[in-house]
């Protein structure tokens, strides 16, 4: 069982516990946590595609340092949560991390370690991966689209795809990845995407058929970035009620590893995984107090990767000791 770190903020039906806060809220003055969800993916031979979350800070980040092994291998700027680390050897397994500066020179504790292991090298492989099919997107409110297509092929295999937001690559998925969501993005604003594939000898194919969309206006923050299949139930343990909670995390580029309860119309607990998120539906349990027939409205969205909050699933109302 992977540990959870939880920090709760007072609210008058929960419990007032501070548990840390690595990394902390906005504005408290020390240095920005360390990064969470630290992924690592081979892109070629010779590549790996390092990407975490963006940390929030105040002040802002500006700087994040990525490391191999104890080597700092290149800083990105504070608007960047991901880079390809590149002139690797073939058949080798790397560790990486990452550190957040702030703009005042502050630098935190270094991420979770993340390893990839690169390809092996194909001899004389000039030939590139076909183009990927059928390549379709949607908006998913105002700040995310959704894109997918059909595999590629290759004479030896597919490593990874590359995504394009109109010239510039702005991210990569494994080859056996035929979707994904981009959030971060601009409401009420055109976007051209292109998807390619490339082999482990870094041959890259041509673009498949672009994708023209435009994301909603306004801030719905998107419904496809909403935590699915919430759920919310009571019960009782020596004398005092506990809301159980249980959701699916939204489908988007990245780890989520944080996510903010709202009880009552009113934020209560924020949860964090300190490593990487235990998988499939995730489940919560938290105290509520010990009256019999109160009833609470439950809610809960995520911090997405890029640093962003996303929207809030739909809204339960339970009450305790109700009889099921």
């Amino acid at each position: 069982m992977r540990r959870v770190v939880l920090w709760v903020v007072l609210c008058g039906l929960v419990a007032a516990l501070c548990c840390g806060c690595a990394g902390g809220p906005d504005g408290d003055g020390r240095a920005p946590g360390a990064p969470t969800g630290v992924t690592a993916q081979a892109g070629s031979a010779t590549s790996v595609h390092v990407m975490w979350n963006a940390v929030a800070a105040d002040p802002a980040v500006s700087v994040y340092e990525v490391y191999r092994g104890s080597e700092k291998v290149q800083e990105v700027p504070g608007s960047a949560h991901m880079l390809d680390v590149v002139r690797l050897s073939p058949s080798t397994t790397y560790v990486f991390a990452v550190r957040a500066r702030d703009g005042d020179g502050r630098l935190g504790p270094r991420s979770r370690e993340a390893r990839a292991t690169t390809p092996a090298a194909a001899a004389a492989d000039r030939s590139p991966p076909t183009p990927p099919g059928a390549v379709t997107g949607r908006a998913a409110g105002s700040r995310a689209v959704q894109l997918s297509w059909t595999a590629s092929t290759d004479d030896r295999k597919v490593v990874s795809y590359d995504v394009y937001q109109g010239g510039v690559r702005i991210h990569s998925v494994g080859g056996g990845q035929t979707a994904t969501v981009v959030t971060g993005l601009r409401p009420g604003a055109r976007y051209s995407f292109t998807v390619r594939a490339r082999d482990a000898a870094d041959n890259v194919s041509s673009a498949g058929t672009p994708v023209r969309l435009t994301t909603a206006p306004g801030d719905d923050e998107g419904a496809d970035t909403a935590p699915a299949g919430f759920r919310a139930s009571v019960h009782l343990a020596d004398g005092s009620y506990y809301l159980n909670l249980s959701w699916v995390p939204p489908r988007v580029d990245g780890v989520v590893t944080e996510y903010q309860i709202q009880l009552d119309g009113q934020p209560a607990t924020s949860l964090v995984w300190g490593g990487t998120p235990p998988p499939g539906r995730a489940a919560y349990s938290f105290y509520v107090g010990r009256e019999e027939g109160a009833g609470h409205r439950v809610r809960l969205r995520a911090r997405l990767p890029d640093g962003t909050w996303g929207a809030f699933s739909v809204e339960r109302t339970v009450t305790t000791g109700a009889r099921r």
